[in-house]
């Protein structure tokens, strides 16, 4: 069985776009599956919504996305796993290029991605920089991430330990577990940052995190862009 897995925290704007889509492109593939959503203590009516679209939904309160999707895997039945963000769109041709590179032998994998709605300049750069240098050194986005049930307990799945970058921590345990893919089959993940931060807030994030080392993404502290109140998306007002 393939298991859809929806870390979810505070989604109610955008969750049930990316439910729709597992749910058309698990049909699309005619064999089993099930979506489960881990949601991280919403209160809003993220669990509400899952379950109107018919995901089974597992309650946690971790407010740690590593943590978080673990949870969700645990709880999930599947021996193909497909972690999807709640902001993020799937196509039926990406999750059959997941699912025949795991036949295939592929330990895990990514795929390229797209930003919905308007993005500024620097977001439209950011994004045709990112998908090359992913998939020259073999990482995947946070935004979607695959992996057999056996690689996952082989490198004790996602670092609970770190609170930005597990996405490309898992990456690499995953290659050093086998073979890994980054599919060029896109899938659309919101650009809602992007146009709710400035560039220089952004990228000087990404920057520091990228030169002060792993005890820097050990810390809640200056993660705001994934921890802090989330700021109102001009494109999806109240």
């Amino acid at each position: 069985m393939l298991s859809f897995i929806v870390p979810a925290y505070d989604e109610e704007r955008l969750i049930a776009r990316t439910l729709a889509s597992l749910f058309e492109a698990g049909a699309a593939l005619g064999e089993p599956f099930e979506v489960v959503v881990a949601d991280d203590a919403s209160a809003d009516r993220t669990p509400a919504i899952a379950r109107e679209h018919g995901a089974r939904v597992v309650p946690v309160r971790h407010r740690q996305i590593a943590a978080t999707r673990n949870a969700g895997a645990r709880a999930a039945g599947g021996e193909w796993l497909v972690f999807v963000d709640a902001d993020t769109a799937v196509t039926p041709a990406v999750v059959r290029g997941a699912l025949e590179a795991m036949h295939a032998g592929a330990a895990g994998g990514g795929s390229a991605f797209q930003f919905d709605g308007r993005v500024p300049l620097y977001g439209r750069i950011l994004q045709r920089v990112a998908i090359p240098l992913y998939r020259a050194l073999g990482l995947a986005s946070g935004c979607f991430l695959f992996c057999t049930r056996r690689a996952f307990e082989a490198v004790g799945g996602f670092d609970e330990r770190l609170f930005a970058g597990e996405e490309l921590a898992m990456s690499r345990a995953l290659r050093r577990a086998g073979r890994f893919v980054v599919l060029r089959e896109p899938v659309t993940t919101s650009g809602r940052r992007l146009r709710t931060h400035s560039a220089r807030e952004l990228l000087g994030l990404l920057t520091r995190l990228a030169f002060s080392g792993e005890e820097e993404l050990r810390k809640r502290e200056g993660k705001e862009l994934w921890y802090g109140e989330r700021r109102t998306d001009p494109e999806r007002r109240p």
